[in-house]
């Protein structure tokens, strides 16, 4: 069996690559008895002392460099400080690894590192490290960067991926689907016009002041494989299930207008500055109307809540009910 392109494109055929051939392959996977890989979460912790340190890595293959509403430079630290802040904690510092492809405009090499530092400065982030390779003009496409985020949280307040609780409410911070559609647009030429521009952005504003109502149970970034992957995951792993209304999810018109066109479910799209999280149903208006206040927030909505079960279940806007199952793999491939 060899490694194709949906093995790194989100849903269930990366997390069996994951879980199956890097995971069990590894042996220490936690420190201190923090969260650890096996967690498979968006991050880890490591105790120390009365707070825990909150760590994550990820790496940026996307194409192209350069898209609407954002570029390579911006996704690579937003992406890195929302998986910290969708842990609870307050990011702190990024490392930054560059891999450049041989010929590679330097012009175009500081707007991506601009880019990167604007994004850091909106979350107060500073980028503290860092390695910059060069490889020949036939061995790579253009620029690969990954990135290491640390963060830090009280004790033992960190939010997993995994303790949904029946009665939660759901809350999404936006629309869904921004990322994912317009990079396909722009990518692939399609004979329209759109002013669809992704949603990348860094979330920890929205996060800081959901934790501060006190009513969280947990938290996910849906990006690849988009909120469909993201409920799933979150609802597996809590052993729980999901109801949500097909009415409440908010989805621009222009998304709705691409996907219709492409034939693609816009909830398994990717998105770059959005959070799932589970909510205390006596705080969850007030969590949504804080959410509301950030700039990036002002679309949130309530979009369902946690039942026993198995399944993660859409109410249509005729009154009925299908599953919203896990995606084998993000429709749109090499959006981050």
């Amino acid at each position: 069996m060899k490694i194709g392109m949906s093995h790194g494109a989100g849903g269930e055929v990366m997390g069996k690559l994951i879980s199956q051939t890097i995971v069990n392959n590894l042996s220490k996977k936690s420190v201190n008895g923090g969260i650890g890989l096996d967690a498979l979460d968006d991050g880890a912790t490591i105790p120390l002392g009365d707070s825990e340190i909150v760590i994550t890595t990820d790496g940026h293959t996307i194409n192209p460099l350069f898209f609407p509403g954002g570029d390579i430079g911006r996704i690579s630290a937003a992406g890195t400080i929302n998986d910290v802040s969708v842990m609870g904690a307050k990011p702190l510092a990024i490392t930054n690894a560059m891999i450049i492809k041989e010929g590679f405009s330097i012009e175009n090499l500081e707007k991506i590192v601009k880019s990167m530092d604007e994004t850091c400065k909106e979350a107060d982030v500073a980028i503290v490290a860092g390695d910059t390779k060069v490889m020949e003009q036939d061995k790579i496409d253009e620029m690969v960067i990954v990135t290491t985020g640390i963060g830090i949280v009280e004790g033992d307040k960190a939010i997993r991926d995994s303790t949904l609780e029946v009665g939660d409410k759901i809350i999404i911070s936006g629309s869904v689907g921004d990322h994912g559609m317009s990079l396909m647009s722009f990518r692939e030429g399609f004979g329209f016009e759109t002013d669809l521009k992704s949603d990348v952005a860094p979330v920890w504003g929205m996060v800081e002041k959901a934790l501060e109502v006190g009513g969280v149970t947990a938290m996910k970034d849906p990006t690849r494989g988009g909120l469909a992957n993201a409920i799933n995951e979150m609802a597996s792993k809590s052993n729980v299930g999901a109801i949500l209304q097909d009415a409440e999810i908010p989805i621009k018109q222009q998304v709705k207008a691409v996907s219709e066109m492409l034939g693609i479910d816009p909830y398994e799209v990717a998105n770059e500055g959005k959070i799932v999280m589970g909510v205390k149903p006596d705080l969850a208006e007030e969590t949504l109307k804080a959410i509301s206040k950030d700039k990036y927030g002002k679309d949130a909505a309530i979009i369902g809540e946690v039942i026993s079960g198995k399944h993660v279940l859409i109410e249509t806007s005729v009154g009925g009910q299908r599953i919203l199952e896990s995606p084998i793999a993000d429709p749109v491939p090499r959006v981050c």
